[in-house]
């Protein structure tokens, strides 16, 4: 596991073993806060030890910036700690990281002694603050990664610890690329020295605009890839045809797994536009098909008229009767 202190009394650790995932402590007089834990438990145990030996400070609080597994679940390796979250994050752990968990318990050893901690402290909008020491943290949202993602800004030292909304490749297949690009834009505007990113490096002062504009492009450019391939016959071989570094990445990012995450990102992109490109599809359709019986002129029909009932012939005078003629005879002689 690697270890850097990026300013006075914060420390960035990066995982070897998985996606180069980081986490962060910052330590103040009398204890710390761990931001994000690995994914393995032997590597959180690492940090823990390092903050309890090295730092011999306790940890009282643990930031999680989002649910997934590799952020979380090293809850449980800090017992007395107060777990910090957004609310989402909470369900999302409860509905998806428990069942997730046992699932893998079954298929890794490693795991058998993690549980899942629910986070104690939970908000939704606005903004958390920490004070540790002579540093404000700054707990605010930043979704588009994750529903639930949250960023941890150390005030003092303009250092943001971004979590997964910030990766050398954006990564929206649990998420928002609409909020994710907000997320970034507005990371973009914050006149930060560092970025410690979700995975990955940790970004200098010189580097950060560069790294805005190359990600928010990114986003651009699979976005459009996505929207025709919604639109052809052949959508996977469109898509096929559009490498990581024809959307502005390099495929070197994170040990070569930024490939597999490019092809997800347009996957998961494809669909949503497929969706969108079929309701209005069918929409069209059927303001045609009204336009069209607007337009056809409906056939003539004659009016039904009552038959006027036949006059009925007055009766004319009773003819009168006739009386019978008696004819008399004549005698003869």
């Amino acid at each position: 596991m690697h270890r850097e202190r990026v300013s006075d009394n914060v420390y960035w650790f990066q995982s070897e073993i998985y996606a180069q995932v980081t986490s962060g402590v910052v330590a103040g007089p009398h204890w710390a806060v761990v931001i994000d834990t690995l994914a393995l438990p032997e590597e959180t145990i690492s940090i823990r030890e390092f903050i309890e030996h090295e730092l011999q400070l306790p940890v009282r609080y643990v930031i999680n910036t989002h649910y997934h597994s590799d952020h979380s679940w090293g809850n449980c390796f800090f017992p007395s700690a107060t777990v910090i979250a957004h609310s989402n994050c909470r369900k999302l752990m409860v509905e998806r990281g428990v069942p997730a968990l046992e699932n893998v318990k079954k298929q890794n050893p490693a795991f058998r002694q993690t549980r899942i901690v629910l986070p104690h402290i939970v908000f939704s909008q606005g903004t958390l603050k920490l004070r540790v020491g002579k540093k404000n943290l700054v707990i605010s949202p930043s979704a588009g990664h994750s529903p639930d993602g949250i960023s941890v800004f150390v005030e003092e030292d303009r250092v943001l610890f971004a979590g997964d909304s910030f990766m050398p490749i954006p990564y929206v297949v649990d998420g928002s690329i609409d909020q994710i690009t907000e997320s970034i834009k507005k990371i973009g505007r914050m006149s930060l020295e560092n970025i410690v990113q979700g995975h990955g490096e940790v970004i200098l002062r010189g580097e950060i605009e560069t790294a805005v504009r190359e990600n928010l492009a990114y986003l651009t450019n699979i976005r459009k890839v996505a929207k025709t391939a919604a639109r052809r016959r052949e959508p996977q071989e469109y898509m096929d045809s559009f490498s990581i570094e024809d959307c502005g990445k390099s495929r070197v990012h994170l040990g070569g797994l930024a490939v597999d995450l490019h092809r997800n990102n347009l996957k998961y992109l494809y669909q949503q536009a497929r969706e969108v490109y079929l309701e209005e599809r069918e929409k069209k359709r059927e303001e045609r098909e009204k336009a069209k019986a607007k337009a056809t002129p409906k056939p003539k029909t004659r009016a039904k008229t009552k038959d006027k009932p036949k006059a009925r012939a007055k009766p004319g005078p009773k003819p009168k009767s006739l009386k019978k003629r008696t004819v008399r005879k004549s005698k003869t002689s």
